[in-house]
């Protein structure tokens, strides 16, 4: 009786109540990155005597950690999709030697990140930046922060575990422990407040990395509180599994191919804009603040359209997996939507926070606009792309993802580097981008081709 109560409540149902009791933890853990750049940000930005190059350094210090934060996401994903389609099948032990094979894989890709920062990074940050000061705060910043890699990577494992299991709602616990901590350990040591060092812009870094850590632990002692860690056996077998390991590698290598080719395009295009000085670095800083922040809601959307889809195939509902993905899409348009106009309203309350003045203010609005228009066709380009995912051909986002980026790479250089146009030119490659995300997956999800794949 318990175990078919177990089995009834890992496969998901096609209602909006379903898509939204899975999406909305989803994206409260998803906020927990975003709150710690953003608390980041907003305290450096009133660090005394370098509150305006403390803020552009951070855009190149955060963007270039999340390449190794989205590299755990795109492992995190391609395990997301294959518990989601166990747990669609009703495959329940398989669930728990999937989730420990990941966390194996996971750990050794920390290490790998962690060696090439120390090591590698160093010469590229010296060969790309023009200002000697950014590449030192930025090499002293990022030698402490990628610390907390292991920790995060393991954190976003759970991620994977409690989404594909339908159980996201345990989610909230570790998001609120690491956001307040973060926020708290933030003050304390870039201030030297609450008796802690006054570190200043590494503080940021430390406070993150012990926040990180503090996260991990509350998640996995809910995991085994609420008996998650017995009910689907997780560490019964300890057991290096290569075939599962395999099959991780398969599915998530494209992802994480994907998701780390378009974080550093991304930092291709801040050095773009390190060339133009610290005040459109900043302001660019801050419309990635803004731009995550916000975009939370639309990557807990596609974080829903990769599990459920999985989940429904697994059930063998192929034939409803289009009503699915337009369910999800209209909820993440509707959220985006609401987000612009609050922005569009009210741009300067969102920019008086960074502590930069009204000049800053003044050449941001119109960015601002731009990045929040931006965000409507994000919100449902993520959710058929993730739509992708949960098929289980994951090479299809990645072909589709190398195009987009082609595109956005050459766009962004000609016009800032070769035309040396305005930074609002620059981030109208958020357009292009999207659209070149959405146009493929919609259109390979509505050429049925999917249906021949299985994992």
């Amino acid at each position: 009786m318990e175990s078919n109560s177990i089995h009834n409540n890992l496969q998901v149902q096609i209602t909006n109540k379903q898509i939204l009791k899975i999406t909305f933890p989803i994206a409260l853990s998803i906020l927990v990155p975003q709150i710690n750049f953003i608390t980041n940000n907003i305290f450096l930005g009133h660090l005394d005597g370098y509150g305006k190059e403390a803020l552009a350094v951070a855009g190149i210090t955060g963007v270039f950690y999340l390449i190794f934060a989205v590299i755990g996401s795109g492992l995190n994903n391609g395990l997301q999709s294959l518990i989601a389609r166990r747990a669609g099948e009703n495959k329940i032990d398989a669930i728990g030697s999937l989730f420990f094979q990941g966390v194996i894989v996971a750990t050794a890709l920390s290490v790998i990140g962690m060696l090439v920062t120390w090591f590698i990074v160093p010469s590229i940050l010296r060969f790309s930046l023009h200002n000697p000061l950014h590449v030192q705060m930025s090499i002293d910043f990022l030698n402490i922060r990628i610390i907390g890699l292991p920790f995060l990577y393991l954190y976003q494992m759970r991620n994977a575990l409690l989404v594909g299991t339908n159980q996201s709602k345990f989610l909230v616990y570790g998001t609120v422990a690491e956001t307040v901590s973060n926020v708290v350990l933030d003050y304390g040591l870039i201030f030297g407040k609450l008796g802690m060092p006054n570190l200043g812009f590494n503080g940021a870094a430390i406070a993150s990395v012990i926040a990180e850590v503090i996260g991990l632990v509350v998640i996995f002692w809910v995991i085994k509180w609420k008996g998650i860690s017995k009910q689907l056996k997780l560490f019964s077998d300890w057991k290096y599994d290569a075939e599962n390991v395999q099959l991780i590698f398969k599915t998530s290598l494209p992802l994480i191919l994907q998701f780390a080719l378009s974080i550093i395009s991304w930092e291709f295009f801040y050095i773009l804009i390190e060339h133009k000085g610290s005040t459109d670095l900043a302001i660019s800083n801050a419309m990635r603040n803004i731009f995550g922040f916000f975009g939370c809601f639309t990557w807990a959307f596609a974080s829903t359209s990769n599990a459920m889809v999985s989940n429904i195939i697994g059930q063998g509902l192929h034939h409803r997996v289009r009503e699915l993905i337009i369910k999800i899409s209209t909820m993440s348009v509707a959220f985006a939507t609401i987000v612009c106009v609050i922005v569009n309203l009210f741009p300067q309350y969102f920019l008086l926070i960074y502590g930069q003045g009204d000049e800053f203010i003044e050449a941001a609005i119109p960015v601002i606009r731009v990045v929040s228009f931006a965000m409507i066709l994000m919100s449902i380009s993520v959710v058929w792309l993730n739509a992708v995912v949960g098929t289980g051909n994951t090479k299809i986002n990645l072909y589709i993802e190398i195009v987009a980026i082609i595109l956005y790479c050459l766009y962004v250089y000609i016009v800032l580097e070769k035309l040396q146009l305005s930074i609002i030119w620059g981030w109208g490659s958020e357009w292009l981008y999207w659209s070149s995300l959405f146009i493929p997956s919609y259109l390979y999800m509505s050429s049925n081709k999917w249906k021949k794949k299985s994992s």
